[in-house]
């Protein structure tokens, strides 16, 4: 019987093995035993050991949407990504196998055989694809790390963050600068301080809509809201640092400082805005209360029902909100 550490080292060795060849297995059972490279058929437990991250890319030939970020992918794969820890999985939907080995041509990564559609009928209603292009993040095991790998990669194509483990809204906000007016810079704790609620205010100057809510929300901020324990962080989608002044001069409240990019699309990821102007109502420990602000506070200006917890029946009066 060997003792001491050799019998630790080789324990935790055979551990690591074990855990290498389940997650082989796991692998093998979600893709099939084999995947398709440039070279020919490859088994899908050698292509895939050792990666940090797979990407199940979702596309066709017949989508221009696809098409365009295709080379994109590719690029970004080649210069940081495939190095960093990444295989992607081509999973198409073409309609036919002519189509498929012409797109797969330009693709330097593996692909799902285009005869398995068994299979890819069985991803896409998996992981809930209804519209391509689409890339879903897996870990080494086969489980899902997040459905929107397309905006994770886009937003960090030198791989950064990789694997983009979705990160909660409070650790994406611990993290971030806020300034107030006159350029103090501040954190987000010291920001919502004794406040009842926070409302994240995406808009940009660019934005008509957002250019015609703006002023009326900062005169409800300003007669009531502010008073009653509200307490307002731009986020900017403006393109141009200038345009970010000129618009936040109109404001009374915080903003996020408009040098993190990053911060303020992920924050959008997150929260799921996908349109502005958006204000999405947060408690006091940044937890998400309400992410259609807008209609809420259109409905209460004067902020009678703040922090303005969701009704269990939608008052359509106020507007169809987001249906």
């Amino acid at each position: 019987q060997v003792e001491g550490p050799f019998a630790t080292r080789s324990a935790s060795k055979s551990q690591r093995v074990c855990k290498q060849i389940a997650m082989a297995a796991a692998l093998a059972e979600l893709l099939g035993e084999t995947l398709q490279s440039a070279g020919g058929q490859v088994a899908t437990s050698e292509a895939l050991v050792g990666k940090k991250a797979i990407a199940l890319y979702f596309s066709a030939h017949w989508c221009p949407p696809c098409r365009g970020f295709t080379p994109q992918l590719a690029g970004w794969y080649e210069k940081d990504l495939k190095q960093k820890g990444l295989e992607v999985v081509f999973v198409s939907s073409d309609r036919s196998d002519t189509d498929f080995e012409e797109y797969f041509k330009e693709m330097p990564w593996l692909a799902l055989p285009f005869a398995d559609r068994e299979r890819k009928d069985a991803l896409s209603k998996k992981f809930g694809v209804r519209g391509i292009p689409s890339l879903v993040i897996l870990d080494d095991a086969g489980k899902t790390i997040t459905k929107e790998g397309r905006a994770a990669i886009s937003e960090d194509p030198t791989g950064e963050d990789l694997p983009w483990k979705p990160k909660k809204l409070s650790e994406l906000l611990e993290g971030a600068k806020i300034v107030d007016k006159g350029g103090r810079e501040m954190g987000i704790r010291d920001a919502v301080n004794d406040k009842s609620a926070v409302a994240l205010y995406f808009s940009a100057n660019w934005c008509p809509p957002c250019r015609g809510f703006t002023p009326q929300l900062a005169a409800w901020y300003s007669s009531d809201l502010q008073a009653k324990g509200l307490e307002v962080i731009f986020v900017s989608w403006d393109r141009e640092e200038e345009s970010f002044k000129e618009y936040y001069a109109e404001m009374p409240w915080l903003a996020l400082d408009y040098s993190d990019r990053k911060l303020s699309k992920t924050l959008g990821s997150a929260l799921g805005v996908d349109g502005i102007p958006a204000l999405v109502i947060l408690d006091s420990e940044l937890k998400v209360i309400n992410k259609e602000g807008r209609e809420a506070v259109t409905a209460d200006p004067k902020g009678a029902e703040i922090p303005w917890h969701p009704k269990p029946v939608k008052d359509l009066a106020q507007g169809p909100g987001a249906i």
